[in-house]
């Protein structure tokens, strides 16, 4: 389900701010005792210079301009430090709620998104909130009190010049919002392009193997370089709208300083204005003119960082894995284990997959689904995980249905190996734990020899702390397989779903992991995803899919007689002759 973008505000960093309030509270402090102790300078500075004008002593206002200095600094490097430290906060945050939030989407929306795009969300934007806590909102708090401050001094200090030198800043300030305001759309095309060019890099990546056996490493460079281009101009088009920020600054501060030049010098001279006020005017001008520069850069921070905070909230707006409420339904007295009752199912908007599939598998027997590829066997365990909701019909466990159950109820009731076979990058040990994450090593031994890999941990001074790899890169398929196995057999779940188990295994580990699975079985549930008959044979029965619908149930000799397909399957595995 895609969730339509929404433009949002600074309301939004609320939920990351609100932990950080105490904090927030004590650098608002340290901000404006800084601005106040900033604009005592310039008075200061005029009774340094009057009384060196009067050939009075200046030692002691000397000393305290300097101790001005002095706190000004060090108040300034409390606050940033407690600002940095606050931003990163913050970007930890949104970093952990954005990550736990993509873990629980439901798996449709993997299907439909680019990996790379979503882990630019999780690093490049998440990253752009630094700069809305650093050189936002406290600082445009203390540009405002600075600005607040100076413009009541000059208004006392000379109201003439006040007059004439605000509208030239106001005429440069109000052009610097117009070009601010465009940065957003900008940096947020800027950051979508930087999220393809990663998720193409992504992809790149994932499958060096395939590209270099193909030799499709020239095209890829190209692909990649493509993205990286796109993201380039994209990033170009925003950076062009922030050159023109500085610039208008310094224009201001500029054409403000040559006006108070002009005009003040003048009123020196006709001795309507001593030099001791022309000096604190011109420095009170300065701490109008640099903090409104630095409020329109820190506007233009804000823009970037919503536009990040947009695509964050793209994220988080979509809705979680359903679940049902607490508690969870007693089991049906007597019920099969899993039960399909006249199951529809389609992949979004795709044709159908499953058309009134209706059987049932009952409790401590084996289970095996054939059927030609395509015909939807991987798709009937998705649906026992509950990792897609059916169109009609239902899936119940136990007797009870599927949406019923939480999925921390259902799931563990559930052991499942996919086609695939993940492995982790990490070690052995951490593979293993994923599923209990309390077992020990004799436990992790135990299950490991008990699908025939127990000579990985012994060919390794490493033992269980061996690594594994990328994607389990440093074991062969029939390993990965394997290790993905024996991490599902170390839960002991009471209903194991196995999707093509032994297809990436040679004929001495498949015969070993058949001991493995009949050894584990017992007691237990199971539903196998078979293209090997062989491998199937002696299951309690044997339910044959095509084109999406249950043809036949039946055990293997049964079949032999009742079922085309399943003896055309068997015939093309020399099965029969």
């Amino acid at each position: 389900m895609s969730v339509k973008p929404r433009r949002i505000d600074l309301r939004a960093l609320l939920p990351y701010l609100r932990p950080h309030r105490r904090v927030l509270l004590l650098v608002a402090a340290l901000s404006l005792a800084g601005t106040l102790a900033t604009l005592l300078q310039p008075l200061l500075t005029r009774a340094v210079l009057d009384a060196i004008g009067n050939s009075e002593p200046a030692g002691r206002l000397v000393a305290g301009l300097v101790a001005l200095l002095a706190i000004v600094a060090g108040l300034n490097a409390v606050r940033d430090y407690l600002l940095q430290r606050t931003a990163e906060g913050v970007v930890l945050a949104s970093r952990r709620t954005l990550a736990g939030h993509l873990l629980r989407l439901p798996i449709a929306e993997y299907d439909s998104r680019r990996t790379g795009d979503l882990l630019s969300r999780v690093g490049a934007d998440t990253t752009l909130l630094r700069a809305v806590v650093t050189s936002g909102l406290i600082d445009m708090a203390s540009g405002m009190i600075m600005i607040a401050g100076a413009v009541i001094a000059m208004v006392l200090l000379d109201p003439l010049m006040f007059t004439v030198t605000a509208g030239g800043v106001a005429l440069a300030l109000s052009g610097g919002m117009v070009v601010a305001r465009r940065v957003r759309p900008a940096s947020r095309a800027a950051q979508e392009r930087i999220g393809e060019m990663t998720a193409t890099v992504e992809r790149a990546l994932t499958a060096a193997r395939t590209i270099r056996a193909s030799r499709a490493e020239e095209r890829e460079t190209e692909a990649v370089g493509a993205a990286a281009e796109a993201a380039y101009r994209a990033g170009l088009r925003a950076a062009r709208l922030q050159a023109w920020i500085g610039p208008i600054g310094v224009a201001a501060i500029q054409g403000a300083f040559l006006l108070v030049l002009g005009i003040g010098g003048a009123r020196v001279a006709d001795g309507s204005l001593s030099v001791g006020d022309l000096v604190a005017f011109v420095l009170f001008l300065f701490f109008l003119v640099m903090p409104l520069g630095r409020v329109l850069n820190v506007y233009t921070q804000l823009q970037m960082g919503l536009a990040a905070l947009e695509r964050i909230h793209e994220v988080l707006d979509l809705p979680l894995e359903p679940d049902a409420p607490q508690p969870a339904p007693r089991p049906v007295e007597a019920a099969p284990a899993v039960e399909f009752a006249g199951v529809d199912f389609s992949y979004g908007d795709g044709p159908p997959v499953l058309r009134q599939v209706s059987f049932a598998v009952p409790m401590g027997t084996r289970t095996a689904l054939v059927g030609p590829s395509g015909a939807g066997k991987s798709s009937v365990l998705a649906l026992v995980e509950r990792f897609y909701e059916v169109d009609a019909g239902a899936v119940r466990i136990d007797g009870v249905d599927v949406r019923r159950l939480p999925r921390e109820v259902l799931r563990g009731r559930l052991g499942y190996v996919e086609q695939e076979a993940p492995v982790l990058a990490g070690t052995l040990r951490a593979n293993l734990l994923l599923t209990v994450p309390a077992a020990t090593d004799a436990e992790l031994l135990a299950v490991l020899d008990a699908v025939n890999l127990g000579d990985l941990v012994a060919r390794t001074p490493d033992g269980l702390d061996a690594q594994v790899g990328e994607g389990g890169v440093l074991l062969s398929g029939g390993e990965r397989q394997r290790l993905a196995i024996a991490r599902t057999l170390l839960a002991s779940p009471p209903i194991l779903l196995l999707d093509e188990p032994t297809s990436n295994l040679d004929a001495r580990n498949e015969a070993a992991l058949r001991a493995a699975i009949d050894a584990v079985s017992a007691d237990r549930t199971m539903i196998i995803v078979a293209h090997r008959l062989s491998t199937v044979i002696d299951a309690d029965q044997i339910v044959v899919v095509d084109g999406g619908r249950v043809v036949a149930v039946g055990r293997h000799a049964e079949l032999l007689d009742t079922s085309p397909l399943y003896r055309e399957l068997a015939t093309h595995q020399f099965l029969v002759t």
